[in-house]
Parts: structure tokens; C-alpha cells; sequence
């Protein structure tokens, strides 16, 4: 085992890497655009390039759950960032508010 963690070393020394353990991490969370995956105390091993930074995350206990991300239409969003003058980060808070009412929505960002 010893051996083989030299070799790995120098194999990422020779590529610019530097690698080290983060200790004491107490949650990873990875999120998709359906679920969202909870790494509960990982060990993460972080590994430092010149121009990019690779986290190695070994998991042992794992919650996973659904996300509840309400999904519009874009031509949903542009109409009420259209009627109501309003950033699209603004009309999408308003379309989830409105549980995705575009009337109640526009409503509500005009008066």
C-alpha cells in the first residue's frame, strides 16, 4: 500500500499536481437538476494543479433525495420578464412564488 502511495505521488508531482488530505470535512453535497446527493463525513483529498483543482471525495454514508425544482417553459419566463419589466432572476423567484401562475406572477411584480 505504502509503495503504491509513492508511485501515485511522484505520477502526480511529474504532472504538477500537489496533493493533500482535507481534514475534518463534515458534508459534500453534489447537486443535479433532478436530486441532490449528501456525502455524510468524507474523506476528501484535494489535488492542485497550475490551472485546475481536483477534489477526490470517498464516501461511506450517503442520503440521496429529490430535489423539488419547479421547472417553466422559457417562453413562460420571457413573457413576464416582458410584462412586468423585470431581470429574469426576478421573474422566475416570482413564477415559483406564484407556483408557476404567469398571471399571479406578473401581478405581483407590478404592484
Amino acid at each position: 500500500m505504502m509503495r503504491g502511495n509513492r508511485e501515485m505521488r511522484r505520477m502526480l508531482d511529474k504532472m504538477g499536481l500537489d496533493m493533500k488530505e482535507m481534514p475534518n470535512v463534515e458534508e459534500v453535497i453534489i447537486k443535479t437538476d433532478t436530486k441532490e446527493f449528501y456525502v455524510i463525513k468524507p474523506q476528501v483529498i484535494e489535488m492542485k494543479g497550475k490551472d485546475s483543482t481536483i477534489f477526490q471525495v470517498v464516501a461511506t454514508d450517503i442520503e440521496e433525495k429529490q430535489r423539488d425544482v419547479p421547472t417553466f417553459k422559457e417562453e413562460d419566463i420571457m413573457l413576464v420578464v416582458q410584462q412586468a419589466n423585470v431581470s429574469r432572476e426576478k421573474a422566475i423567484v416570482a413564477l415559483t412564488e406564484s407556483k408557476g401562475d404567469m398571471a399571479q406572477a406578473i401581478l405581483s411584480l407590478t404592484t
